[in-house]
């Protein structure tokens, strides 16, 4: 809990920066320059010029607006989490802590040499079940934490209209409940468990191709005479598991960005905040009707990237 504790305060002003970029609020215009390729593109600016500009508005303590109700969302959901493991039943292979649960520790597999097969404990209907289990540990914990999610986004939004509507955690649940009620704690929590719930299978699904037809084919190759060669190879698959579960883990959170935008879009979406109105966003009828809206502008990755942010024609973007 201290060390997600401190990874969230680390991270919040690239959340904050984020959150505001993918509302549309642009506060300063496009200037004349580079992209990686040497040519002149108008640019958007970037996190460092995004969050200078926050810093002059209102010094550095406004980088980590909302990040009261964001802490307790993280103490809170990692609670949630880890008893809602506990109470499932455990797989028989345990525990990897790399990727929670995802795959046996390598200590699971039958490794031997010589002609001999080693026998994976991971096969495809573990990691099914691992998968099944870990999904709802964390459906769970975003269904408990997402009233915290809402209020850190709107705490967030306020900076555009320079509003202080939500400017405590238990004064911004009383304004939630009494104006749009029990309902208004969870906007934007469709999205946000879809997205979730596929970024998760499909990094494991991809990890778990990677792991069994790419990495431990090459160690079960390894020559049974050269004992050092062969725990140098097992040493060598252990870490590309870890980088391939990095990067099926980044790829999933690409293809599922949309999802993660249309949550927050709609949580701040017509709740009194200038950020949740015209010019920004019209009022969306549902979180579909945001998707197709932001589909037709070409804004589904609008937040995606905070670094070399090209002005794209056609697109809308509001600046001061």
């Amino acid at each position: 809990v201290l060390l997600g504790s401190g990874l969230t305060v680390l991270s919040q002003p690239l959340m904050y920066v984020k959150v505001l970029v993918q509302v549309g609020y642009e506060p300063l215009p496009p200037t004349l320059g580079r992209n990686i390729f040497g040519r002149q593109v108008y640019q958007l600016p970037g996190l460092f010029s995004y969050a200078k500009h926050i810093v002059k508005v209102d010094g550095r303590a406004g980088l980590f607006k909302g990040l009261v109700p964001r802490l307790c969302s993280s103490a809170i959901g990692t609670v949630v989490h880890s008893k809602v493991l506990q109470e499932l039943p455990t797989p028989p292979w345990g525990q990897c802590p790399l990727s929670r649960g995802l795959f046996p520790p390598d200590s699971c597999f039958l490794l031997q040499p010589g002609p001999s097969k080693k026998e994976p404990v991971s096969s495809l209907e573990q990691v099914l079940k691992e998968t099944s289990r870990e999904m709802v540990a964390r459906s769970a914990a975003t269904l408990i934490t997402h009233p915290f999610h809402v209020i850190t986004l709107r705490c967030m939004v306020q900076f555009i209209g320079r509003e202080t509507k939500y400017s405590g955690t238990l004064s911004a649940f009383a304004t939630i409940y009494r104006e749009e009620g029990i309902l208004g704690f969870f906007a934007g929590l469709i999205p946000r468990l879809l997205g979730d719930i596929l970024s998760l299978w499909l990094c494991n699904m991809l990890a778990y191709l990677i792991n069994t037809y790419a990495l431990e084919n090459g160690v079960g190759s390894a020559p049974g005479s050269a004992l050092l060669s062969f725990l140098l190879q097992v040493s060598t698959m252990t870490e590309m598991k870890s980088y391939s579960q990095a990067v099926t883990g980044f790829f999933a959170s690409m293809l599922t960005y949309p999802f993660v935008l249309v949550s927050n879009l709609m949580a701040v979406n017509n709740c009194g905040l200038a950020g949740g109105l015209l010019p920004y966003a019209p009022t969306y009828s549902s979180w579909l009707d945001c998707w197709s809206q932001l589909h037709r502008e070409g804004n589904m990755s609008r937040g995606n990237s905070l670094f070399f942010r090209k002005v794209p024609a056609g697109k809308r973007y509001v600046w001061e």
